[in-house]
């Protein structure tokens, strides 16, 4: 297959994804007051919530063809990484984030500071009854949760958008495609590669660019600190900029001192990176989005990355009890765990019967 059909293919995959993201879009949001998206609307939200099993049978579809493009894309050769990632940041722009409601609770937890005046840290959501979008948040009763790094990055699209919750939206969702774009190309500098598995990763890109988590958004710093390592002062700058996002990178601040012993201090920094996830996901719940900041080792672990497609897949598979049934109810949970798990053990497995593969 030609690299220009097998774009074609996946911007078509990508058009898909962005459509079927409404599929569960809530009903108490109205983004844009016109007789076409309500039409659009109401069709995806009596696919999303009244057929559910054809709304799996399409979601699983879609992570499968990604996941097999993807293959195929990281083994192109002609294929310009950084254009691929701006016309995949363009499209997904407009999408919906359909497996979270974490966007939202950025955008009011920054809206509580440039419009409300007050401070997030100190107040949530409910603290302001007569705000139209607590409609359609959740976890409205708890303060701002995350590092002090990220809510100065929240504030430049709430300030831009004026109030509007449509700019909000989309200055948003603009962002978390600029660090995408930004990450891709600061890693195809280092190896082609590696900036084409990022660009076009299924995990990277529904989590990241869809449900905008923003782990992504820790990741994009931490590889910009690896990136600028020749910078003693930018990429001190950058790791700190990640660890205060969400405090779960804290371990990437290791890798300034990768001049002396550095393959120990990598390793290190790779496996406390590990236990936090473990450690988080055992203490509390096991989060899909988590393992979006594994990615920051690309440059340092890309055979292992290269290796674990089927774990990548299974974590995106485990979204089906939710999509199927319509809540996170307790067996759904240990139905999302149990993929998760089963995906990594027999990633493990196929590691074992390729001893030769396993980075030093």
């Amino acid at each position: 297959m030609t690299p220009k059909k097998l774009l074609f293919i996946y911007y078509i995959t990508l058009g898909f994804l962005l459509l079927y993201s409404f599929a569960l879009v809530d009903p108490n949001i109205t983004l844009i007051n016109l007789p076409i998206w309500t039409a659009f609307r109401n069709i995806m939200v009596q696919l999303g919530y009244y057929h559910r099993q054809t709304s799996t049978v399409l979601y699983i579809s879609i992570i499968s063809l990604l996941s097999f493009l993807h293959i195929l894309l990281v083994r192109s050769k002609s294929i310009n990484p950084t254009k691929l990632a701006i016309a995949t940041a363009l499209l997904l722009l407009f999408s919906y984030p359909f497996l979270s409601h974490d966007l939202f609770n950025y955008m009011f937890d920054a809206r509580i500071l440039t419009f409300h005046h007050a401070n997030p840290y100190l107040h949530a959501a409910l603290d302001f009854p007569s705000d139209q979008w607590i409609r359609f948040m959740h976890w409205t009763h708890r303060p701002y949760p995350y590092g002090p790094t990220f809510l100065p990055l929240t504030l430049i699209p709430s300030f831009l958008s004026g109030g509007k919750f449509i700019l909000a939206y989309l200055f948003f969702k603009a962002m978390y495609g600029l660090l995408y774009v930004w990450t891709v190309k600061m890693l195809t500098k280092m190896n082609k590669t590696y900036g084409i598995f990022f660009a076009t990763q299924p995990l990277i890109i529904i989590e990241g660019l869809v449900n905008n988590h923003n782990d992504l958004i820790a990741v994009s710093f931490a590889i910009m600190g690896i990136y600028y390592a020749s910078s003693k002062i930018l990429s001190a700058l950058a790791f700190v900029m990640s660890a205060g996002i969400k405090y779960i990178t804290i371990p990437a601040v290791l890798l300034l001192n990768t001049a002396k012993h550095k393959k120990k201090t990598v390793q290190l920094s790779f496996a406390l990176l590990v236990f936090i996830i473990l450690y988080i996901s055992y203490t509390g719940e096991m989060q899909q989005w988590y393992f979006l900041n594994l990615f920051l080792f690309i440059p340092m672990f890309f055979t292992l990355f290269k290796k674990s497609y089927l774990f990548f897949f299974s974590i995106l598979v485990s979204y089906f009890p939710f999509i199927l049934y319509g809540t996170w109810d307790s067996s759904a949970l240990m139905l999302k765990n149990a993929i998760i798990v089963i995906g990594f053990t027999a990633t493990c497995i196929l590691f074992l019967l390729h001893k030769n593969d396993i980075p030093s």
